[in-house]
Parts: structure tokens; sequence; C-alpha cells
């Protein structure tokens, strides 16, 4: 019974230990568990966390990229709208900008038709005021010029011209000129219409002078009219040619103001381009000698000689100038005073034609004492003048070198032209004979008398260009020159 109790207690305490350690052992394997469920859980919760931040990061970055693309696509089409909006407002401002030039246009048009009209339809007042309005309409507008015309403004226009009214047939003349200007067209139909004749009617009336100002009008339409080639042969077959003369010589005695020379002189130029009008020209009495003795105003001489360079371009022309007494000393003395290019370059044309043309027009030339200012052209002249000139001291050389050749073999006989024969020896024996060695010495002496005559020019020539120089402070004497100055100086001069 004892051993009973025992046993029972034993197994007892051997339950309840057990029972304890399998209460620790769960207790232990619970607090391990709970030990490693809760760093499982905070690291799941951090990593969790890491993870929900990222995907917050990346979410918001592409809601910001989202957010700007969205902007800018904002951007680019306000921009779009923008530009429509600007191009809209320019194009309605330029719609507005034509329709305003359109209605100036119409407007303008409008005024001429009325113009035109009055002047067409209109009494003598209304005429006068029209053709006023014709002149100031035209002065500067080139396409008012044009519509004026095609409006049928020329023809009334001209039939003012034979109006008994000063007035109207100086607002007439002047009218006429504007439209003329710088239009082909206008020009041919204003000659078409007969304003050439009708204009020559209001001053041919030889008992009256006639009206300076209607004769200055005058003078200024024919230089407009005459600028167009195909005018130049109708006006100058009827009679303009004798009315820019007959105002040219006027002009000399001081009757005539000097714009109006100046225009009656670039008419005649216009003219004279055309070789046919020459001829009425120097048909008129004095015309060539008129021009050479008006060549010393300065205000005139360039167009007096753009003239003569016309003039001597023909046969009759030339003629005309050579019959004009010291024609040749006038030209010199323009080249000795006038330093103007222009009045070099024509004077020296005129010569260089002569020259080329006549014998006996080099001789006058050559007594006129043309060589020292052509060399003198040679060293201060433009460059066309040098050329021209050198041109002419060249033709003026053959012809002096021709004349000592005539000279001597007039002086020589048939000796002079023997042709050579023979052996080497029997002209080395020929040479020695005196008479020979005479004629070496004869030529020789013609040598040296074409020298001293070259010498002579040369040393005039440097007498005036030392003088001109002391007269100019800035002068520097060029290598030209000085080679020159040597040439002149030495004994002996190269040919």
């Amino acid at each position: 019974m004892g051993k009973l109790q025992q046993n029972n207690l034993a197994s007892v305490v051997l339950d309840h230990h057990q029972s304890n350690t399998g209460v620790w052992s769960s207790f232990r394997r619970k607090i391990i568990d709970t030990m490693r469920c809760g760093g499982y859980r905070h690291h799941h919760r951090h990593t969790v966390q890491s993870q929900v931040i990222g995907k917050k990061t990346e979410c918001r970055s592409d809601v910001n990229e989202k957010n700007n693309e969205n902007l800018k696509n904002n951007c680019n089409v306000k921009n779009k709208k923008s530009d429509k909006l600007s191009e809209l407002l320019m194009m309605s401002e330029l719609l507005e900008e034509e329709e305003e030039a359109v209605k100036k246009k119409v407007e303008t048009l409008e005024d001429l038709k009325a113009v035109v009209k009055r002047l067409q339809c209109g009494g003598n007042d209304d005429v006068l005021s029209a053709a006023k309005d014709v002149r100031r309409l035209a002065k500067e507008d080139s396409g008012a010029r044009t519509t004026l015309a095609l409006l049928g403004a020329i023809p009334p226009l001209v039939g003012m011209l034979v109006s008994d009214d000063l007035d109207s047939q100086i607002a007439g003349l002047y009218a006429l000129l504007n439209l003329g200007i710088g239009n082909d067209t206008n020009k041919a139909a204003i000659v078409k219409a007969g304003a050439v004749h009708k204009m020559l009617d209001l001053i041919k009336s030889p008992s009256e002078v006639p009206n300076p100002d209607v004769s200055a009008a005058i003078v200024a339409n024919f230089l407009g009219l005459t600028a167009l080639d195909s005018n130049k042969p109708i006006i100058g077959s009827s009679g303009a040619i004798s009315f820019l003369v007959k105002t040219f010589i006027n002009s000399t005695e001081g009757k005539v103001d000097k714009q109006v020379v100046q225009d009656c002189l670039r008419a005649l130029y216009n003219l004279s381009i055309l070789p046919t009008n020459v001829l009425p020209m120097i048909e008129i009495n004095d015309f060539v000698s008129l021009l050479l003795t008006t060549l010393g105003d300065m205000e005139v001489s360039d167009r007096i000689l753009s003239i003569l360079s016309n003039v001597v371009s023909t046969p009759e022309g030339r003629k005309a100038f050579s019959s004009v007494h010291d024609s040749f000393v006038i030209l010199v003395d323009v080249l000795s005073w006038n330093d103007s290019p222009n009045c070099q370059e024509h004077a020296t044309y005129i010569l260089m034609v002569m020259a080329h043309k006549s014998y006996r027009d080099r001789q006058a030339m050559i007594e006129s004492g043309v060589s020292s200012s052509l060399l003198e052209l040679t060293l201060l002249g433009s460059t066309l003048a040098q050329k021209r000139a050198s041109r002419i001291l060249e033709i003026l050389r053959t012809d002096k070198g021709k004349q000592v050749s005539e000279t001597f073999v007039a002086t020589m006989g048939s000796n002079v032209s023997e042709p050579l024969y023979g052996s080497a020896n029997s002209r080395s024996m020929r040479s020695k004979d005196p008479k020979d060695s005479e004629d070496d010495r004869m030529m020789s002496d013609e040598n040296k008398a074409v020298k001293h005559l070259v010498q002579q020019s040369l040393h005039t020539n440097m007498r005036r260009i030392v003088k001109r120089a002391n007269l100019q402070q800035d002068f520097v004497p060029s290598e030209r020159f000085r080679s020159l100055t040597s040439m002149s100086t030495s004994k002996s001069l190269p040919f």
C-alpha cells in the first residue's frame, strides 16, 4: 500500500515535471516564435513601407511628368492659339490697309477722271484750272502721268496751244512737259498729237517778239521730247533747230535766262546725235563759229564741245569746222585754261577726228602749237584725255616723219633710192665714198632738225607745267614728268 502511494506520488511528480517541462518548452517555443514573428513582421513592415514610399515617389514623379507634359501641351496649345490669333490680326490689318489703298486708288482715279472731263468738256476757266491740276498732279507722280494720258488728257492740252489766251498757252505747255517726264509713251503721243508744229506756231510770227515765258516753256518741251530717239527726226525736220539756234544767239546778247540757254544747248545736243540733223544746224549762218566763240564761257563750254563732237562726226560738219578761222587755236586755248575732264575729253576727240581725216587739218594743228598742249595732257589730263592726246601726237609725229622723208628724197634724187647689190666687201668699199659720207651728213642734219623741233616743244611744255606747279602747292612731280624733263634737257632724243 505504501509502495503504491509512493509510486503514485512519483508518477504524479513525474507527470507534473513532465507537464511543467512541456509547458515550459511550449512557452519557450512560443517566445521564440513571437520573437521571430515580431522581427519578421518589423522587417516586413519596413520593406512594405519602403516599397510604398518608392511607389509613392514613382507615382509622384509620374504625376509630375504628366503634369509637365500637360503644361507643355497646354502651353503649345496656347501658343498655337496665340499665333493663329496674331495671324488673324495681321491678316485683318493687311486687309484693312489694302481696302484703304484700294479706296485711295479709286478716289484718285475719280479725281483724275474729273480733271480730264473738265479738260474735255469744261469752259475756258475750267479748262485752265484743269490744265494747272494736270501740271500739279503729273509733276512728281509717274502713275498719274500714265493714267492721265490713258484717260485722254494729251489731245485737249495740245489743243490749248492754239488759244489766244497767254495763260492757257503756258498752262498747256507745262502740263505737257510734266506728262512727258520719264515717260517715252507720253512723249511719242505728244508728238503724234501735233504738239511740235503748234509750239512752233506760237513763236513763228516775225512781227512780234515771242513771249519769254512761252519760249522758255517751248525750249523745255523740246528738251524733253528730243530725248526719245523716234522723235529726233520729226523735230529735226520741223524747223525746231532754227528756233533753238536763234534762242542760243539771243543768249549771247543777254536776252535769255541762263537756264533756258542750258536747256537749249542740251536740246541741240540731243538732236545732233542723229547725223541727219547736223546738216540743218551747220546750214545756219555762222552756227559753228558762234559755238567756237562762245567756248570762253565756262558754264556752257562743256555743252558746246559735246555738240561740236557730234558735228565733226559728219563730213559736212568737219568741213564747216575747218572753214572757221583759228578754230584749232581756239581749241588749244581751251586745253590750256580749262581743267574740266569732260572739256578735255571732248576737245581731244574733236582734234583726233580732224587729225585722222585731213592732212591739211593736221598742218593747221601743228601751226597752232597743239603739240605742247597735247604733251601736257599726257601728263596731267584724265585717262581718256591722255589716250586721245597720245594718239593725236602719234598721228602728227608720223605725218612729220613723212614730210621729212619726202624732203630728203627730193633733195637726194635717185641716188637715195638706189638698191643695194653686190657682195658685202663691195658695199663696204662703197660706204667709204665721200659722196656717201655727204649723204650721211645730210641725213644727220635732218635728224638734228627734227630733234630740235621736238626739244623746243618739250621745253615749252615743261615751262608751262612748272608754271602751273608753282600755282599748286601740292604738286608732286611723277616719274613720267621726271623722265620727260630729263629727256628734254639731254643732248639727244631717242626715236
